[in-house]
């Protein structure tokens, strides 16, 4: 497999956004596909169709099979609520096998929140062996959370393609990012308002790595 892992320094940071957002900008570089393996919180949440939509992405795009579990939980605790232990190995085997494709492949939650009784999504990225690409937030403890996200993940022996920041713009962080994680910030993305398929493809068109630095990860 190759592609990225769209990860976050926390829940809720952005990183189904960031998951469309580069739909629409590396699609013309190379054969994409989208698949979230994890979801909880099914009832209420929908990553994958909201991929789908904002990435103004067909069919042909999106994988939507994986573990889908209710309860807007800890992807562990919801197993375990719905008696369905996830198995990562079963969900290795989900992706079909196709030496062009390139997988933009979202995480549920951090690198360390747990999927089972003794693996956590950090060691789900690396069993499939693809390089990072984190989304942390602008603003106030984004450095902290940033650089343990990003040590956990080398810990792993885990490529970090980079780092996304979302919100404000916000130089001075981004700037300790790159110091102190050794890691490029690829871009800093606002929040959009309103969050559409328009909007989304104007700023990736005109902002989001210009210079094409992930494309070594998606060719």
């Amino acid at each position: 497999m190759k592609g990225l892992f769209i990860t976050g320094t926390d829940t809720g940071i952005g990183k189904t956004v960031l998951s469309a957002a580069l739909l629409q900008r590396y699609r013309r570089v190379a054969p994409l596909r989208y698949w979230k393996p994890i979801q909880t919180g099914i009832e209420q949440d929908d990553d994958t169709a909201e991929v789908r939509r904002l990435g103004a992405a067909d069919e042909a795009e999106i994988l939507d099979v994986g573990i889908r579990l209710p309860r807007p939980v800890s992807p562990h605790l919801a197993a375990k609520w719905a008696g369905e232990p996830i198995d990562l190995q079963r969900l290795l085997c989900l992706p079909p096998t196709d030496d062009r494709t390139s997988w933009i492949v979202e995480g549920a939650g951090g690198v360390l929140v747990p999927v089972n009784d003794m693996h956590c999504m950090v060691d789900f990225i690396a069993m499939l062996g693809i390089p990072a690409l984190i989304a942390a937030r602008s603003s106030l403890g984004t450095i902290n959370h940033t650089c343990l996200t990003v040590e956990a993940l080398r810990t792993r022996s885990v490529t970090v393609a980079g780092v996304v920041l979302i919100g404000e713009p916000n130089a001075d962080n981004a700037d300790a990012i790159e110091h102190y994680a050794r890691v490029p910030v690829i871009a800093q993305m606002p929040r959009f308002d309103p969050l559409t398929p328009e909007s989304l493809a104007a700023w990736t068109a005109k902002s989001f790595d210009p210079e094409g630095s992930l494309c070594e990860f998606l060719k």
